[in-house]
């Protein structure tokens, strides 16, 4: 490598180091929280617990299922209540853990502080300054746990909140921690009551189905979780496989346990008490190793909104035997009963499994996995009741910028098609006149970074491919991922046409940051830079092109490791500071290097792109696989004219274009039919005009079309049309 490429890598090792320092040091959010705090009896001995309820003198140790502590006043009375979101619910962020969050709620239901004491959320833990985030947070104070809480503008009888700028899907993972927590121990400490729900009425079938039948109509529910999902041994197989399902009714009862024994159970029964079934295989037990006769089965629960149901000894039996022949073998088996009059079989409820799993780093964290049920309609008179659900925070934002969203789909549509007319475009343009290339290039570039980039802030990034392959490696939740449309829709716009065509139509056309590149190239021309800008010399290039790909592996392979270094490493993308967070919110060395990009592109075209960028490095891996590539000439191997032009050295010695690095800009296509530029054409065009034959139209291969073939077609079509 060159004296010039160590130097530069020794100065970008150095502009990493003053990157990320100031990051390192900004947050305690991600900084290891105790057992003691996590687990312990005492939670507010480790917490600071009279931050969110600052009516309390002293404070009970954890209490309930889920837990929570009561809130004392100075005689010892019960003014409110304080929990840790983690004791109730498991919803993961964008980073694939959740979000842990101390809440407090006062005996009215009146949501008195919250505070957020561990996340990993990447873009606020580099990036969007504390004040966002605590702005955000301040919002539920004073609104009741049980009120209809959405992000945006509400409505409906909901109550709207703003946002996160630049975190949406975070913030739509958080109002779903807060809201959920506070309503689940409202409900339990008796704060809040829902209407209740008409009595199931059973069909009265006498019928004895096989297992096949009874999974086919979906009277059995399954719960698989793979070893990989909880950091187990993937040799030993599955971590569960578990089946379930509700025996009062009397088809699964007399198919499962037999006629002698379902009849036994339903007068073992009392009213309001309902028998689930439980088997299961696998490395792991639903009845937890530590359980203890007197104690509680804490790894299996029963959610029924609002209400969660666990089970003690009390509430178990043993189950010996099913009597379908074709039953799944199983491991360990047994009958919880729910014994509440609240639980309603004939609405949807769910299995919720509470596991613990290792991360890449060995750190034990605690979660669940739900497995909704719902019996089928023809067990129960007069089938299934209506059921209204709320609809998903992610549609909410969809139908509130469907606008936007419309406006979006357009310029990615119009860009793609654009493009796939680039032959008849070509063909119309010239090396000196390209008005049908130039013209929409620039307008689109204006598009994107100004109305995608700055307005949408929908700028890709290796942060998300990151946090797409944890997602991958952890729990895959679509709905994290569909909270951002933009992004959303982008990234399936971006596979696609790598796919089609490589990485160019992106990084070239629509990419924001590289937009914004090119268009301070455009002002430097305009200001009267134009005889300053130059390329790197290819040689050069060659070598230093592939620092982008080291960065890629980089940080890939260190996210492996922590995702949370690999997110502050991940500064050395520009596109948080420009797009999302804003400049003005940076210290002085994102300065520095925002200017410095910007500065460089006004002298050489997208510096950025062709050397650091590793979300191009990214897209550049699969686009060697692309359906379509640009053409070529038998004299392309030892004729330069197009390698000369090419603004992102892409074009090799040989005349070869490299896919990994072409940005599409067309003009060695506007040269492969430009008979005034392309030497092999300039020269067949001299030697008709010299011979005085006509110049016919450039055929595919580039080529004029052969005055012999057109005569011999002549006939033929003279006789097919006399």
């Amino acid at each position: 490598m060159t004296f010039i490429s160590k130097s530069l890598l020794a100065r970008l090792a150095m502009l990493l180091t003053m990157l990320t320092a100031p990051i390192a040091g900004a947050t305690v959010y991600d900084a290891e929280l105790s057992a003691e705090l996590l687990h312990g009896p005492d939670l507010c001995a480790h917490a600071a617990c009279a931050d969110v309820m600052p009516l309390a003198k002293r404070f009970s140790k954890r209490l309930g299922s889920p837990q929570y502590v009561q809130a004392l006043d100075a005689d010892g009375k019960v003014v409110g209540y304080v929990f840790l979101s983690t004791d109730v619910v498991d919803i993961p962020a964008y980073s694939g853990k959740p979000v842990i969050t101390l809440i407090g709620m006062d005996s009215k239901g009146i949501i008195t502080g919250v505070r957020v004491i561990k996340h990993s959320e990447p873009i606020l833990l580099a990036g969007i300054p504390e004040s966002a985030l605590l702005k955000f947070i301040d919002q539920y104070v004073g609104l009741r746990g049980d009120a209809k809480l959405e992000i945006g503008r509400g409505g409906d009888g909901s109550v709207g909140l703003d946002a996160i700028s630049g975190a949406t899907v975070t913030a739509i993972a958080e109002n779903q921690v807060i809201s959920r927590s506070a309503y689940e121990i409202g409900r339990q400490v008796g704060i809040f009551t829902t209407a209740a729900r008409p009595p199931a009425r059973f069909t009265p079938r006498d019928e004895r189905l096989n297992w096949g039948k009874l999974a086919d109509e979906g009277a059995l529910g399954r719960l698989t979780i793979s070893a990989r999902e909880v950091g187990a041994d993937s040799a030993r197989g599955d971590y569960i496989d578990l089946y379930f399902g509700y025996l009062n009714t009397p088809t699964l009862g007399n198919s499962l346990l037999g006629e002698d024994n379902y009849q036994r159970l339903m007068r073992d029964l009392k009213p309001d008490e309902h028998a689930i079934f439980v088997i299961a295989s696998g490395q792991t037990s639903f009845k937890g190793s530590g359980f203890v006769r007197g104690g509680i089965y804490d790894r299996i629960q029963v959610r029924q909104d609002p209400e969660t149901y666990t089970f003690r000894d009390t509430d178990y039996l043993n189950l010996y035997h099913l009597q379908p022949a074709d039953a799944p073998d199983y491991r360990e088996s047994g009958i919880f009963i729910v014994r509440s009059q609240h639980f309603n079989p004939a609405w949807p409820w769910t299995l919720t499994l509470l596991v613990n799993k290792l991360d890449n780093k060995g750190v034990k964290t605690f979660a669940h996995y739900d497995q909704p049920y719902w019996l089928p309609a023809r067990y129960l008179e007069g089938g299934h009741p209506t059921v209204v659900t709320a609809r998903p925070a992610w549609q909410n934002i969809w139908l509130d910028r469907m606008p936007q969203i419309g406006l979006f789909l357009l310029t990615l549509l119009a860009t793609a098609v654009l493009y796939a007319q680039r032959d008849r475009l070509v063909r119309a343009s010239s090396r000196k006149h390209k008005p049908l290339i130039s013209w929409p290039r620039l307008l689109l570039w204006l598009i994107s970074a100004g109305f995608i980039g700055f307005y949408l802030k929908a700028q890709p990034s290796i942060t998300q491919i990151m946090t797409w392959l944890h997602a991958l490696i952890n729990q895959w939740r679509w709905e994290l991922f569909l909270s951002d449309p933009f992004i959303f829709l982008f990234w399936w716009f971006i596979i696609i046409t790598v796919l089609l065509w490589g990485r160019g139509l992106f990084c070239g056309w629509l990419c924001p940051f590289g937009s914004l590149q090119h268009l301070m190239l455009k002002l430097g021309s305009a200001i009267g830079l134009k005889r300053f800008q130059q390329l790197l010399p290819k040689k050069l290039h060659d070598r230093l092109r592939w620092l982008k790909y080291a960065i890629f592996f980089g940080l890939i392979g260190v996210s492996l490791f922590s995702m949370e270094t690999a997110e502050h490493l991940a500064e050395i993308e520009p596109f948080k500071t420009t797009f999302l967070v804003g400049v003005w919110n940076r210290t002085w060395p994102f300065w520095l290097f925002i200017g410095a990009i910007l500065g460089l592109s006004m002298f050489s075209e997208r510096p950025y792109c062709k050397y650091l960028c590793p979300m191009g490095a990214g897209l550049a891996l699969p686009g060697k696989f692309r359906l379509f590539g640009l053409k070529r000439k038998a004299e392309c191997t030892t004729c330069h004219a197009c390698a000369a032009g090419c603004g992102s050295h892409a074009i090799d010695s040989e005349g070869r274009i490299d896919q990994m690095e072409c940005m599409l800009c067309l003009d060695c296509m506007i040269m492969y039919y430009d008979d005034h530029a392309c030497p092999p054409l300039v020269k067949e065009r001299k030697q008709r005009e010299t011979k005085g034959q006509a110049l016919t139209r450039i055929g595919a291969d580039g080529y004029f079309l052969s005055l012999d073939s057109l005569r011999a077609a002549l006939p033929s079509k003279g006789k097919e049309n006399p």
